[in-house]
């Protein structure tokens, strides 16, 4: 086939364009490689609150893994109990670990609402279930294997008849569990081109290890002649392949014998030292403590005085009658942090009255974080706050009263009035874009709202957005690059960078309004798990790589075939 000058400069496009598409997903890590996700069937009880609680487990679980890079924890309530553990391989280094985590993170979520799910990446482990699992060294029921490659498994490609490829990897399996079981439950090794690591769970014994790794090591056998293997059962990862695949920092296990008799000996050494000064530590605790109860009473004393003096302040007995003494009739909305009613000031204004549940300790910290964050900033697509009210029984704010309720309600609600138009779905995008504009950068202080989903942005009579609730929202200075601070917002609209460092900027903001956006296009929240069904992030991206993949074969058809004829033509040039 003759191809003219105006085609080959065209195909040359496409080749260098695929060329570095193909070199990007070359770089992509493969420690995170989902080898294995096994999900319960049992359900929770009724009115359980399960995925709060789920969500709030994940959240102390991050802190763990980012101190000590693995971590276990147990939750309980009334109705349920959720028990879980996290465990990054050994060889891995600190980032790599917190990568893998956040990815794990992401993915186990795929198994609610069933009260039980674990996930093997290549680089770490994920589970919860509804029992303490901690010390199980094998499961028969879940315990599994992957013989799958991703590489050709022809076995002559590196040298090796079946037989001896078979004796090498029945030697590595063998080196590798004894040493792990000998080590603390980690070794690494390699032997003629044939590379193997085993790793029990921090939870385990030396005899729950032994046991572990031994049944393994008979399951990933049944993966040859296959040129890779994992055993993953419930206490333990055992993986063998021809590809050297974990880090070179931990390619034997001395080192790390020796680093664990030095680290008993400096302990030893340095606990005299820490049990000489532990009284000191715990008198300034408690001294400190002391002092910040006592700062806080004074605290909450001068803003009394501040507020009371202020055209922010109202009166309680003034809320409670304007709302028919909270008259359930006229609630209107509920949240995390309170209910919400209508209520009627004696000049016959409306306004939305929040009544709080926080306690005195919490009540100071959460109360004023919204009062003063927005108090002092007004725009047309954000809820502006009227006052508040901190003399009664219970703290109370003040709002503007907005009409139509929430966006959720009109997307997702089954008793919905009103169906959005694209028009007015494109007005109320561009206005909650414009609202979170003006917190990023309309004044002094850059506010981050952290809670932004379509429950808290409210439509007024003209159906114009306004966003609400500033109980999670967080200010810093314009020259800070970020904040770190403890996790929180809602599950399916946290980013996942933030999930995992903890520090805070506009870009979890940023995140949240993409979720909203892709809620409000879709029709479909995001955070509502369905079984055998992706969620509404991983739905959008396969429909993108599909039509991506469409566009680009056009593309190439219409360089070979179209461009010859249409050399005029800037794209055929």
């Amino acid at each position: 086939m003759h191809l003219s000058s105006s085609n080959c400069s065209c195909f040359k496009w496409i080749v260098i364009f695929m060329f570095l598409y193909m070199f990007a997903l070359s770089q992509a890590d493969p420690r995170i490689s989902e080898a294995g996700l096994f999900c319960g069937k049992s359900r929770p009880p009724p009115n359980a609150s399960y995925i709060p609680l789920f969500v709030k487990e994940m959240r102390f679980l991050s802190q763990l893994v980012t101190s000590q890079n693995w971590g276990s924890s147990a939750m309980n309530n009334s109705a349920i109990s959720i028990y879980s553990l996290a465990h990054c391989y050994r060889d891995l280094s600190h980032d790599d670990c917190l990568q893998c985590y956040a990815a794990s993170r992401t993915l186990l979520p795929r198994c609610l609402p069933a009260v039980s799910g674990r996930i093997f990446l290549d680089g770490c482990f994920l589970r919860y279930d509804n029992y303490s699992f901690l010390g199980e060294t094998v499961d028969p029921n879940w315990d599994k294997r992957n013989c799958n490659s991703s590489m050709d498994d022809n076995i002559n490609q590196i040298q090796f008849t079946r037989s001896e490829f078979n004796k090498t990897v029945e030697d590595l399996i063998h080196n590798v569990t004894t040493s792990a079981a000998l080590n603390a439950g980690y070794a690494v090794a390699g032997l003629k081109g044939v590379y193997g690591l085993a790793d029990c769970w921090k939870t385990l014994s030396a005899n729950g290890c032994r046991e572990c790794l031994t049944a393994a090591g008979r399951e990933v056998m049944e993966c040859l002649p296959s040129r890779e293997g994992r055993a993953m059962n419930a206490g333990c990862y055992l993986r063998y392949s021809t590809k050297k695949f974990y880090s070179n920092h931990s390619d034997t296990t001395n080192q790390s014998s020796e680093m664990l008799k030095t680290g008993a000996v400096l302990a030893i050494v340095l606990s005299v030292s820490a049990f000489s000064m532990l009284s000191v530590f715990c008198g300034y605790a408690v001294y400190r403590r002391w002092n910040k109860r006592n700062q806080a009473r004074k605290n909450l004393g001068l803003i009394s005085c501040s507020y009371n003096k202020s055209n922010l302040n109202f009166k309680y007995e003034t809320l409670e009658k304007a709302t028919n003494y909270f008259d359930p009739s006229r609630k209107v909305g509920q949240g995390g942090a309170g209910a919400v009613y209508r209520g009627t000031l004696t000049n016959g204004k409306t306004v939305a009255v929040k009544r709080l549940f926080f306690s005195t300790r919490q009540w100071v910290d959460e109360f004023f974080n919204e009062v003063n964050l927005i108090s002092g900033i007004q725009h047309k697509n954000l809820v502006k706050l009227l006052g508040c009210s901190i003399e009664g029984p219970e703290s109370l704010l003040v709002y503007e009263f907005v009409p139509n309720k929430s966006l959720e309600q009109y997307l997702f609600d089954d008793k919905k009035v009103k169906i959005l138009s694209w028009k007015e779905r494109y007005n109320i995008i561009v206005g909650t874009a414009e609202g979170i504009a003006f917190l990023h950068g309309g004044s002094e202080y850059r506010i981050v709202h952290r809670d932004i989903k379509t429950s808290n942005v409210l439509l007024d009579e003209n159906l114009n957005p306004k966003i609400a609730d500033f109980g999670l929202a967080r200010s810093f200075a314009v020259d800070r690059s970020h904040l770190s601070t403890g996790i929180a917002g809602t599950l399916g609209y946290m980013a996942p960078e933030y999930l995992v460092k903890g520090q805070l900027t506009e870009k979890a903001d940023v995140y949240s309004f993409g979720v909203l956006v892709l809620e409000m296009v879709c029709n479909r929240k995001s955070n509502a798990f369905v079984e055998d069904s992706g969620s509404l992030l991983q739905s959008v991206f396969s429909k993108f790589c599909h039509y991506c993949i469409k566009f680009f074969s056009i593309i190439l058809l219409f360089s070979l075939f179209v461009c010859p004829y249409l050399s005029t033509w800037y794209f055929c040039i």
